[in-house]
């Protein structure tokens, strides 16, 4: 869970992710705004999910005329977005703060007697992130439409996400399939990574014990 919430509150905090998915889908040719403006937008958003303001407001420039960027119907949305994000917000915070209790116990309680215990609780946590991604990953690659459709269905009580705007131009389907590859990459990392220190110090300890 920790790593997961991770995963997800980097990836929409990625001013990064967003240039790039401006970049490979042409947006400035579907929607007519010059890259200053998409990166103008790329930080407005980060602003805005971190912000106390309940709708993402912003003007942008095209051709010399100021315009407000989206519709009524694409604010609800992305303050449900918002929402969203905040609860993942809301998870990583109570997950570090059990995952860290749960660590500092058992690395400390009764001298450390129970290091190698936390070090296979972490391999097998690990193990169990990855094949969470094998399937996340297996349903994406066979229809990452289908798999997104019924996310919005579940997820959100009105159907604004179809809203018609400059919203959809900004983030077409690809860009959602590259942004949930990536935050899986980033997923993925963090286990085998986690998994990997665990098994060496389990076997640094092992050829210890055995020395002793």
């Amino acid at each position: 869970m920790l790593f997961l919430t991770a995963s997800l509150a980097l990836g929409f905090n990625s001013q990064w992710l967003l240039n790039y998915g401006f970049n490979k889908y042409k947006v400035s040719l579907t929607t007519g705004l010059p890259n200053s403006e998409l990166e103008k937008i790329a930080g407005s958003w980060v602003n805005y999910i971190n912000s106390g303001d309940e709708y993402w407001d912003i003007t942008v420039t095209r051709g010399g005329d100021t315009f407000e960027l989206f519709t009524l119907e694409e604010k609800i949305h992305f303050k449900d977005v918002k929402d969203l994000i905040w609860l993942d917000y809301r998870a990583l915070i109570v997950s570090l703060l059990v995952g860290l209790s749960y660590s500092l116990t058992l690395l400390f309680w009764r001298k450390g007697k129970y290091r190698r215990y936390l070090a296979r609780s972490l391999i097998w946590g690990s193990g169990l992130s990855l094949l969470l991604i094998i399937v996340i990953g297996i349903g994406a690659m066979l229809d990452f439409d289908r798999l997104f459709l019924q996310f919005h269905f579940l997820a959100f009580t009105n159907e604004h996400w179809s809203a018609r705007g400059y919203m959809l131009l900004l983030f077409p389907g690809g860009f959602w399939f590259d942004a949930t590859l990536i935050c899986a990459g980033f997923f993925t990392g963090l286990s085998v990574a986690t998994g990997v220190l665990s098994a060496v110090y389990l076997r640094l300890t092992g050829r210890k014990q055995l020395s002793e």
